[in-house]
């Protein structure tokens, strides 16, 4: 972390000592209500739980029975028409019960990440050459954006669309129409031939790009390109930030609860064409800086069919809203600088919105994740910190004791930095994300699938594994995907964006590069 303060603090992306461009220490306040919700989402299926092993205990008692009990049961029986009609009714009671509350497995059967052209890379330097040949900034502009640089924990193999490689660069709306379209029809060509499955066989598909929501929609463009059924269950998700990845898999996975033997479609992406700022306010350039060009297509499924060939079933997915709070609402404001100039604002505020809504989110994971272990420790100091004024620090339990993997969204250096010294996270579990950021820049909402195909190029992947996806984004949200591996993932046999060059990874990343 750079130990002098940025003039204009980031999204995750350059440290300094106020607090107000730190995380909040998670040690030092924990809200009781948000540990009360994680258990409402534990025994929110709890008839199902309940039920569960109530139906495995008669299986497995009336397996037991030799075929002179069952003639006695039936003896039985015959002489006793209450007794049957009771137990008949109590059996398709139960039964009835028990598949009506029990929650349909959401499956991933693959997913696919895409890699631009090599043409279209965007070295640091190759950045500032054509920021000054843009003519657009000032010399001090200049200055603040190499600087920004150098702090990223980008590298130099980033891309960025075509339209910013000319000088200067043309933003028009079919410009930014082909970036979305090499990105999508990139990303879901090789999921499909991944796959094997058919565009005629998706049922649901689910959209999300934060800024670019053009008319017809991109939802719309992609029902076109692949001619998918006219009876489709489509979604375009806009303006919802970084965190839209997540929340894209969970609306498919409650679409997925009321339609059976269904495969949905969920594509993340950000358009960068259309969204790059030619300004000189400070707080508009960081998006600059960081995001760069990239998207991800994911094959979800219903069909206990599909289980054996899958790669993950989905467990958990927690949401955190922060909008009602005026400061969250406003941190990442889309607007126009005082020369009329579109672009996006960073509150200085931001790294303290986005730690409250990590933390809020985080403790409600909690009760669903955490061994109970942990569970018992957490609470016991919470109570005695809350209850009987006790001068103890609440207890931070060991998420690594919940999982095996971590995707944390690239975001920028900053954010990972705090999150790896507040959840005690190993240089190991962080690599994926500072890989991902330093190979591919922030891709928004996609990151998080950069960063579990770097796991499965890197062989990490285990039968049984679990992985945490968490993002954070406008609004203010933050969003968590729990997921369990079902197989073993053999890099041998994956097409991902990293496998040609997985040798060359991790690297190291120093604090500061000259050009």
């Amino acid at each position: 972390m750079a130990d002098e303060k940025p003039t204009t603090p980031l999204m995750a992306h350059t440290s300094s000592s106020s607090s107000r461009t730190k995380l909040p220490d998670f040690k030092q306040s924990v809200r009781l209500k948000y540990v009360k919700l994680g258990y409402h989402y534990l025994i929110k299926h709890g008839m199902y739980l309940f039920l569960s092993p109530v139906v495995a205990i008669l299986a497995a008692q009336l397996s037991t029975f030799s075929f002179e009990d069952i003639s006695l049961l039936w003896e039985h029986l015959q002489y006793n028409l209450i007794s049957v009609i009771i137990c008949s009714t109590l059996i398709v009671f139960l039964s009835t019960l028990y598949f009506m509350t029990r929650p349909h497995h959401v499956y991933l059967v693959d997913f696919a990440c895409y890699k631009p052209n090599e043409s279209l890379k965007f070295s640091r330097p190759y950045f500032m050459e054509k920021s000054e040949k843009w003519g657009e900034f000032s010399d001090q502009i200049l200055a603040f954006q190499r600087k920004i640089l150098e702090r990223s924990g980008l590298g130099e193999d980033t891309y960025l669309p075509e339209a910013l490689h000319n000088s200067p660069p043309n933003p028009t709306m079919a410009s930014a129409r082909k970036e979305a379209e090499d990105v999508m029809f990139g990303a879901i060509d090789e999921l499909l031939a991944k796959t094997n499955v058919k565009p005629k066989d998706i049922g649901i598909l689910v959209v999300n790009c934060s800024l670019f929501n053009p008319t017809p929609s991109l939802s719309a463009m992609i029902v076109n390109h692949y001619k998918l059924r006219g009876n489709i269950v489509s979604y375009n998700l806009g303006g919802m930030g970084c965190s839209a990845g997540v929340l894209s898999i969970d609306l498919a996975k409650q679409l997925l609860q009321v339609h059976p033997n269904s495969y949905a479609l969920v594509l993340s992406t950000e358009n960068i064409t259309l969204n790059w700022y030619l300004g000189n306010e400070r707080s508009m350039l960081l998006p600059n800086c960081l995001f760069r060009m990239g998207g991800a297509a994911i094959l979800l499924s219903n069909k206990q069919s599909d289980r054996s060939r899958s790669k993950y079933k989905l467990v958990h997915t927690v949401r955190t809203h922060k909008g009602s709070d005026d400061k969250c609402f406003s941190c990442v404001y889309q607007q126009e600088d005082p020369t009329g100039t579109i672009g996006v604002s960073l509150s200085k505020e931001l790294m303290a919105v986005a730690g409250d809504a990590l933390k809020t989110n985080i403790t409600t994971l909690g009760p669903l994740v955490l061994p109970m272990s942990e569970q018992l420790l957490f609470l016991g100091t919470l109570v005695g910190k809350k209850l009987f004024k006790m001068k103890i620090k609440p207890y931070i339990p060991d998420f690594k004791l919940a999982f095996e993997h971590f995707c944390i969204h690239a975001g920028g250096r900053a954010v990972l930095d705090e999150l790896e010294k507040n959840l005690q996270l190993s240089e190991w579990h962080m690599e994926p994300s500072r890989m991902t950021l330093y190979r591919f820049g922030n891709t928004s909402s996609s990151s998080l699938w950069y960063e579990l195909a770097y796991s499965e190029a890197k062989g990490r992947m285990k039968k049984g594994d679990r992985v945490w996806q968490i993002a954070f984004g406008s609004g203010f949200k933050c969003n968590s995907a729990v997921w369990q591996a079902l197989r073993t993932v053999n890099p041998a046999n994956e097409k991902n964006p990293w496998m040609d060059e997985i040798q060359n990874f991790p690297v190291n990343v120093p604090l500061t590069s000259p050009f």
